[in-house]
């Protein structure tokens, strides 16, 4: 793994015991201190840090999908929905495994960051559950729709880490991590095919007409009889 050198100053301040440092002396020192803490936290860049906190927020993400999915799964009202997440609660307890694996390859401990971001999707998930009447069609539809943010949520982390990983010379932490972001584009692939197969179209079907096509009714009604008042005439 490539590392920042610490930057030196280009200039040498000369010393002169005993006296106290000059206002100069002291910025440069500042300014050199600042440097060194910037390109260097125990002997890591500052793209390493956040590279190593980015795998700690997507892991703790997927750690958190694997309490999350089952509650979906549960939820929705298709077995084909219902299997597509259980098919997707299996690849992300191997995403972990491969997320730990990253970490012992760049010699870290495999840890979370909560991610304020998954803690929002999944919170929304759990709100539809709540507001969308069980065993409809338009459930599905809305956990569809909550499962495919999570989707695209993973797909621009990994799709970033990946770029990181081959900037910082890491091509074996590039595959792994690449492996995973293809399988989060094919699930949300799958996603889109389920709703578009039947589930969104089922979904419209159910409850009474769309308020806009009430009002939209109305206003033909009011143009026929304006059309038929000026026949009359």
């Amino acid at each position: 793994m490539k590392q920042t050198s610490k930057a030196t100053s280009s200039t040498s301040i000369r010393k002169s015991a005993p006296a106290k440092k000059t206002t100069s002396q002291k910025t440069a020192a500042a300014k050199k201190a600042a440097s060194t803490s910037a390109t260097n936290e125990k002997g890591a860049s500052l793209l390493e840090k956040f590279f190593v906190d980015s795998l700690k927020d997507i892991y703790y993400a997927e750690k958190k999908l694997t309490t999350a999915i089952p509650k979906m799964e549960e939820a929705a009202t298709t077995e084909e929905l219902k299997e597509a997440f259980n098919d997707h609660l299996h690849q992300t307890q191997k995403h972990v495994k491969r997320l730990e694996k990253v970490f012992g390859l760049i010699g870290k401990k495999a840890e979370g960051k909560k991610c304020e971001a998954i803690e929002g999707i999944v919170k929304e998930a759990e709100s539809i559950i709540e507001e969308t009447k069980e065993g409809s069609m338009t459930r599905d539809a809305a956990l569809i729709i909550a499962a495919q943010k999570v989707e695209h949520y993973e797909i621009a982390t990994y799709g970033g880490l990946v770029q990181l990983a081959l900037t910082m010379d890491l091509d074996q932490v590039a595959d792994i991590l690449d492996t995973t972001l293809m399988e989060e584009e094919d699930t949300d692939h799958h996603l889109t095919e389920i709703a578009e197969a039947h589930i969104n179209m089922d979904a419209e079907h159910e409850g009474a007409n769309y308020s806009w096509s009430t009002e939209e009714d109305d206003e033909d009604d009011e143009e026929e009889d304006d059309s038929e008042e000026s026949e009359d005439e």
